[in-house]
């Protein structure tokens, strides 16, 4: 996570549309693209990663790390996980936590040059997401030059709050010297953008780079797409 010691005020003055001056983006689902299978594959009986990963989540990985991402120690949680599953899915849960990085395979198509686009028309470009405090640094450390480009990024398992509770997006709004109206934010689950909605953030569910282009060209902000090879 970036030291809020380092976060400048956003600099506005290269902004062509004065109305939004920032841009704030969820990391699973909208920069990165994010497998739990892509970590547990090949590695364990299919039938039980296919059991993991049914979209019932019927093993509760995704129930137990929705814990971690409220800022649980793994420990604490693969202890509660193993007493209501059983030792064999509680060792796959731990390998899928200590190989998250196998588990984001790729950048989502796009957004790396959205993030150069933004940037490059003066708007501020922050990250807000739910990611344990235990596994987020794998992010960075895989795909460090997403880090480059976002001035800070607020991270739920190291603030013990979580979207779409209105406290990390008004967390995120005073640490980064942003307003809800000139800023934007875009995320996957729904949920979430009601979230910032309610705190008077304008919000998108995300779905692909080109649609987030539309979005923000909504709102008056309209970007030069300048090719990586130029810069």
């Amino acid at each position: 996570m970036t030291d809020p010691t380092d976060i400048k005020p956003t600099d506005t003055s290269t902004i062509t549309d004065p109305t939004i001056t920032d841009v704030i983006f969820d990391f699973c689902g909208v920069l990165f693209d994010w497998q739990c299978r892509d970590a547990i594959e090949g590695r364990f009986p299919q039938d039980v990663v296919d059991r993991i990963c049914s979209d019932d989540d019927e093993c509760g990985f995704y129930r137990y790390e929705d814990r971690l991402d409220a800022g649980e120690d793994l420990d604490d949680v693969l202890a509660d996980y193993r007493e209501e599953f059983g030792d064999e899915l509680a060792g796959i849960f731990r390998y899928y936590q200590e190989h998250y990085e196998d588990a984001l395979p790729r950048l989502i198509p796009g957004m790396e040059q959205l993030l150069h686009d933004l940037h490059d028309a003066g708007l501020g470009v922050w990250g807000l997401t739910n990611w344990g405090w235990q596994t987020f640094p794998t992010a960075f450390a895989k795909f460090p030059r997403i880090k480059a480009l976002l001035d800070g990024t607020i991270v739920s398992g190291i603030e013990k709050m979580h979207k779409p509770n209105a406290d990390i997006y008004e967390l995120a709004m005073s640490r980064f010297h942003l307003t809800p109206e000139r800023s934007v934010f875009f995320d996957d689950t729904a949920k979430n953008i009601t979230g910032a909605q309610r705190v008077g953030l304008h919000a998108f569910q995300f779905t692909d780079a080109d649609q987030a282009r539309k979005d923000l060209a909504s709102l008056g902000v309209t970007l030069q797409h300048r090719d990586a090879a130029a810069r």
